[in-house]
């Protein structure tokens, strides 16, 4: 009998979940608890993390979890790692459902770089205004160049003091458009961009903005995960679920 463990947190993740609820499939929607008001799934849904990948392949025996997909962000390297690994101890088969990275088109002006170190050290020296749309986690490896402006825009109000001296933060929730994100870079005087290629029509709108406004944009790449296979729509996953070794 077949128990889907969707990881999510994702636009796709939660397309896929609507389909295996209307499918009356039997599954979970995991969410990573990043934010204080997930989106509410049509799935039952945990939320939290597993303990590594040890406590993730117990989870997966313990509730008989029969089929992962991982349609996690991007970014979510160690999750995603653990995922493969948790799969591989325990026999059961994993797939991603992932977006395609982001191409820069013409009249982009895009700087690429690998980490979040490599894009702090290609912001300019002289104080600069940068929208720094990259989430909440790794804010603090820019306090090394305190000179500049931030732009911050969170899903959640920061809990705590955050690890930059001169910010400003917008509370909000995509999906956004470019007019909206051309009249943000306006208002704040925005002069560089910094962020990570997370793919997607969601978040896409601050660089088609970015183009319109030929501002410099710094392009982190996404992280290394161990192989698996990835699928790129809902359609795929679904007949991925139904011959799991295709």
């Amino acid at each position: 009998m077949t128990r889907i463990l969707l990881l999510g947190g994702t636009t796709e993740a939660s397309m896929l979940a609507r389909t295996l609820a209307e499918a009356g499939a039997d599954s979970v929607f995991s969410y990573a608890g990043r934010t204080a008001k997930p989106v509410s799934q049509p799935l039952p849904t945990r939320v939290g993390g597993f303990g590594g990948a040890e406590g993730f392949a117990a989870y997966l025996e313990a509730e008989n979890i029969t089929h992962v997909v991982d349609a996690t962000h991007p970014f979510a390297a160690q999750m995603s790692s653990n995922a493969v690994h948790a799969c591989d101890a325990a026999g059961v088969p994993l797939c991603a459902f992932e977006r395609p990275a982001w191409q820069a088109g013409e009249g982009d002006q895009w700087l690429h770089t690998d980490s979040i170190e490599e894009a702090v050290n290609a912001l300019p020296d002289t104080p600069s205004r940068v929208f720094l749309a990259i989430g909440k986690q790794n804010l603090a490896a820019f306090a090394a160049k305190p000179q500049h402006h931030y732009l911050l825009r969170l899903v959640d109000a920061p809990e705590a003091p955050l690890p930059l001296p001169n910010t400003t933060v917008e509370i909000a929730r995509g999906p956004f458009d470019a007019a909206g994100d051309t009249d943000l870079m306006q208002r704040h005087g925005i002069t560089h961009i910094v962020a990570k290629n997370a793919g997607g029509a969601g978040a896409a709108a601050k660089l088609t903005a970015a183009r319109d406004l030929a501002l410099p944009v710094i392009m982190i790449g996404r992280p290394q995960v161990p192989e698996r296979p990835i699928k790129g729509s809902v359609a795929e996953v679904m007949a991925w679920l139904s011959h799991p070794a295709a």
